[in-house]
């Protein structure tokens, strides 16, 4: 795959940003929590990264209705120069500089996926487009254990500012890269009708339709979003399992998310390679499977099982991700791509967060291995849907 020039141009680009962006997610909390010494103000850093995600058919809109191509370039350029007036941020009567600029960093993430997904629809070969987006997994998960460590280093050297411009920097260097890219379409389909003609929520609710109405994206983006729930509560017991289940301090839930991601690197590499022989279904349908046997032995009070357990929930998570918007990418006309694939990513991640949210509390009142237990029985009923088509499939084939 990295012998295509665009794939690997997309790929550099992807794990230069992936490694400021990493290193922000954290900085942010640890700056907003110095600033003020508040606990909440620096837990609502995440959500104002995450919130955008909810309006993903709306925001991927615009990517449809653009030159992808330099969308990417003038978008990662655009961000660069935004972090940068966090660079006046002195005092904590600035934090809501903060907050504004986090929003508008999870706005541009939402929209540059979108033109993303587009642009490598169109410029990446189908048969190379498992590998790019499994490589992409694997450069993202890669740079969520390294630059974690860099960006909190770099904050308690030289402070916020610092991983601020280093972040700014890296996407001006993704900016380069996306320069790069041979584009010899302009990135979307012509139309019909003139820009005058065509409205925003129309434009919406032909993408929301056409992934509801096509049912192998439906079932695939479900199944998806099921795993994605499963998810949520597996990760809203991850203390619970550290201090009741291993009697050991929080700090081992460092141990766990590092093993996890290991596993997810090594999915990633994986996914071209095996959806090529299992399919996208298949592909997403072992890994549920996966997943879901890495929950389940996590419910038992032993630190090897518990480790095993968290490698294979990082080596399946992945697969029904990968396996969605491959097939999104691969089964949506051309001029719908960048508002489906920002529809399907809002209908698979948001339920990662309501989840959790839902996982929290039920975990300080019921014992952690019944929260596990739901979590499988989520997990349980996404590989139904895959399955279930499946069993359609061999029934009409049969017929």
């Amino acid at each position: 795959m990295l012998r295509d020039r665009n794939a690997g141009l997309y790929l550099g680009g992807v794990v230069v940003s992936g490694f400021g962006t990493s290193a922000m997610v954290l900085a942010s909390g640890v700056w907003v929590k110095t600033l003020t010494d508040s606990n909440a103000l620096a837990a609502l850093t995440g959500v104002c990264l995450w919130l955008p995600t909810l309006f993903g058919p709306v925001i991927g809109v615009a990517a449809d209705r653009v030159d992808r191509a330099r969308l990417l370039v003038r978008g990662n350029l655009a961000m660069g120069l935004v972090l940068c007036v966090l660079l006046g941020v002195r005092s904590e009567d600035q934090v809501g500089i903060v907050f504004g600029v986090l929003l508008v960093y999870g706005v541009s993430g939402v929209l540059l996926d979108a033109a993303e997904a587009g642009l490598v629809a169109t410029t990446v070969p189908a048969e190379v487009r498992g590998d790019f987006n499994g490589l992409r997994m694997t450069a993202n998960e890669g740079m969520k254990l390294l630059a974690p460590l860099a960006g909190a280093g770099l904050f308690a050297r030289y402070g916020g500012h610092a991983v601020a411009a280093l972040d700014a920097a890296t996407f001006a260097v993704a900016a380069l890269a996306f320069t790069c890219v041979r584009v010899e379409r302009a990135g979307r389909e012509p139309s019909v009708e003139t820009e005058s003609d065509r409205s925003w929520r129309r434009d919406t609710v032909e993408g929301v339709r056409y992934l509801w109405s096509h049912p192998a994206l439906r079932r695939l983006v479900g199944a998806g979003a099921l795993t994605m729930a499963a998810a949520g509560l597996n990760g809203a017991a991850v203390y619970a399992v550290v201090d009741e289940g291993l009697e050991r301090a929080p700090e081992f839930a460092g141990v766990l998310y590092a093993v996890q991601g290991a596993g997810s690197v090594l999915s990633g590499v994986l996914a071209g390679p095996l959806m090529r022989r299992l399919s996208e279904r298949g592909f997403a349908a072992a890994g549920i499977a996966v997943f879901g046997v890495g929950v389940a032995i996590r419910a038992f009070g032993d630190t090897t099982l518990v480790l095993t357990g968290s490698a294979l929930v990082g080596v399946g998570l992945p697969c029904v991700i990968i396996a969605a918007m491959t097939a999104v990418q691969n089964r949506t006309p051309e001029g719908l791509v960048g508002r489906v694939a920002a529809t399907a990513g809002t209908v698979v991640f948001a339920p990662n967060a309501v989840a959790a949210g839902a996982g929290a509390g039920l975990v300080a009142v019921v014992d952690y291995r019944a929260v596990l237990a739901a979590a499988v029985v989520v997990t349980a009923l996404a590989g139904g849907l895959l399955v279930r088509r499946a069993a359609v499939l061999a029934a009409q084939s049969s017929s």
